[in-house]
């Protein structure tokens, strides 16, 4: 399949918006703002209104994945430390912490009727290929080992280690049952 990758900004909202609400908000109305830090457990109006706001400011970064006919069908969210400062497994983030990334990724999200096309990876490349437009750095993220085990489709919103091993990420430490951080250095696209 051919996807066409394009930063989340206000010319693409409305296909954003198109995507989380064909899939009832995502994870229950998070509207991808659960490493933001005005995150709603309760509000998804107000999460949909905040991650509007975000994007239009231009506070808000992700790479959305589009398929041939020009529909959205997945993402991969990332930002500096400062823009997504929740983190899964804080505790254990912070006893061994390294210096700070320049950017995180956070999450990803596909269309729950376009898995396993390949749209993950996609969103990755295209992750990536963006933070080099923005002058490049370390990039880090936390996610799960899934070699050898089943894991469970909601603990895989960060994708897998193994996936971002084979986009030349290399394991930090553990911080979690199955998590470890992995991070590597995004050459700037003007170097």
């Amino acid at each position: 399949m051919s996807y066409t990758i394009r930063s989340l900004d206000a010319s693409t909202w409305e296909a954003f918006a198109d995507l989380v609400e064909r899939n009832n908000g995502i994870f229950g109305g998070c509207w991808c703002m659960g490493f933001h830090p005005e995150m709603s457990h309760t509000n998804v109006a107000q999460n949909r209104s905040n991650k509007q706001r975000r994007v239009r400011e231009g506070r808000a970064h992700a790479a959305l994945v589009f398929d041939e006919n020009g529909v959205p069908q997945g993402w991969c969210q990332y930002g500096s430390p400062q823009e997504l400062p929740r983190i899964k497994h804080k505790r254990a983030y912070e006893k061994d912490a390294a210096p700070p990334p320049q950017w995180r990724i956070t999450c990803f999200y596909v269309d729950k009727h376009h898995r396993g096309q390949g749209i993950a990876r996609a969103a990755l490349q295209g992750a990536l290929d963006q933070i080099a437009h923005l002058g490049g750095g370390t990039v880090q993220a936390i996610s799960e080992v899934t070699a050898g085990r089943q894991a469970p489709g909601r603990f895989l919103f960060s994708a897998t280690v193994e996936l971002f091993e084979q986009y030349g990420f290399t394991r930090g430490c553990q911080v979690g049952k199955h998590a470890y951080i992995v991070s590597r250095f995004v050459e700037p696209a003007w170097s």
